[in-house]
């Protein structure tokens, strides 16, 4: 089972794959943090987002479609670029048939910590403690689609 995992951003857009097979123990196949630039249109941000998503799923064949759920804030600008980016991505999921799963910030943190109410900090200190990575990650962003994935592992009955 491959999972493609994403923590939604317009600015800057986590993705991980996860793999986990019967026999094997789960693994990050591939994780990045796309990043798109202020100066740029909304529309072409999007438009780079989705296509370097499009790439990652071509390119790693996941079945699965994990992604964070927004949680409110105080600038409802930013809340609307990223449900539009989130929309954006559910589409793209629907047109590549993969199964869609979605988990809020708090279901995140108390599958990654076991507290729904941890700090980012301590997210990305659990993370390899959890999975094996084999490099260095710079973006928190990053972190969270594989704290993402994790969650879908963990929480769903997935056929292997």
């Amino acid at each position: 089972m491959r999972i493609l995992a994403i923590d939604p951003g317009y600015e800057r857009l986590g993705v991980a794959v996860l793999e986990k097979t019967a026999d094997t123990k789960e693994t990050v196949v591939y994780s990045d943090c796309f990043k798109t630039s202020a100066k740029q249109e909304f529309a072409e941000r999007l438009e780079l987002l989705v296509t370097e998503v499009l790439r990652v799923i071509n390119e790693y064949q996941p079945e699965v479609l994990a992604i964070e759920n927004l949680f409110m804030s105080t600038n409802q600008k930013t809340v609307m670029r990223v449900s539009e980016v989130r929309g954006a991505l559910l589409a793209l999921a629907i047109q590549n048939s993969l199964t869609i799963y979605e988990y809020t910030p708090l279901q995140i943190k108390a599958a990654v910590t076991g507290d729904g109410r941890s700090d980012k900090r301590r997210l990305m200190a659990m993370v390899p403690r959890l999975i094996s990575l084999n490099k260095t990650i710079k973006h928190d962003d990053e972190y969270d689609a594989i704290a993402i994935g994790l969650t879908c592992l963990a929480s769903e009955q997935l056929t292997l």
